[in-house]
């Protein structure tokens, strides 16, 4: 008997935020493979006797997409309810589209259950809508780095509206240079470390002190990075949060 491969955002750091859905699914697995920045307190939902397999990827450690690929498969095999648990939205920057469809074209049935995005969940929690009538019709999420480490193309960098960047603290030199070619130097920045958990931070900056500010508050990931005047806003709504 083949058994079935789920995968299930976490949401975005705080393990209240995974769905209703999610969570359900999470408790009914007999195997949950994770990632670096899944909550460990979600791990104690599974059942006793679940298989915890850690398989997070790091900078530079993209070879291990092979293992986990195997490893859905293997344990699937085995007529196990198999659950990859992933930080944010499996389909946003997760390379939940690959694993997916490694594991049907192996006969394996898959479903994908959504989570939220940390590109909309943490600025959010940070008092920062990445949309507004006032100051923006509609946002971009990108990453700061494209497969083979290669920077973003401008061509992905709108001129206008709000862009949340994630994965971008270690490009920050080239990220700041791109970012110049089509956006103000005055222009609002804000940075977000480890957000919507209680260490969160969030620095305020602007476009042309963008990488001198990570360096100064030695920020690391995992951080994101919203460029527009929706920034702006943080002032008024953080007193609401």
């Amino acid at each position: 008997m083949i058994g079935k491969v789920y995968l299930v955002g976490a949401g975005p750091g705080d393990p209240d935020l995974i769905t209703v859905k999610g969570l359900k699914i999470l408790k009914q697995a007999d195997v949950v493979i994770y990632d670096r920045l899944v909550s460990k307190e979600l791990l104690k939902e599974c059942k006793p006797n679940s298989e915890l397999i850690y398989l997070g990827k790091g900078l530079g450690e993209a070879e291990l997409q092979d293992k986990i690929n195997s490893t859905l498969v293997e344990k699937a095999k085995e007529g196990k309810i198999v659950v990859r648990l992933k930080g944010g939205d499996p389909y946003v920057f997760g390379r939940g589209e690959e694993e997916c469809m490694f594991v049907m074209e192996q006969g394996i049935p898959c479903e994908v259950i959504p989570g939220i995005s940390s590109a909309i969940g943490v600025p959010a929690y940070a008092g920062i809508p990445v949309t507004s009538r006032w100051y923006s019709s509609g946002f971009t999420v990108i990453t700061g780095t494209r497969a083979g480490d290669k920077i973003i193309d401008l061509d992905y960098i709108p001129k206008k509206g709000t862009i949340v960047i994630l994965m971008g603290i270690n490009k920050i030199d080239e990220l700041q240079e791109s970012l110049e070619k089509v956006r103000s130097l005055e222009c609002p920045v804000a940075i977000i470390q480890n957000g919507t958990l209680p260490s969160q931070r969030v620095v305020i900056t602007s476009l042309s002190k963008l990488k001198e500010t990570v360096r100064k508050e030695n920020i690391s990931s995992p951080a994101i990075i919203i460029v527009g005047e929706v920034v702006k806003l943080r002032n008024k709504l953080w007193k609401l949060s």
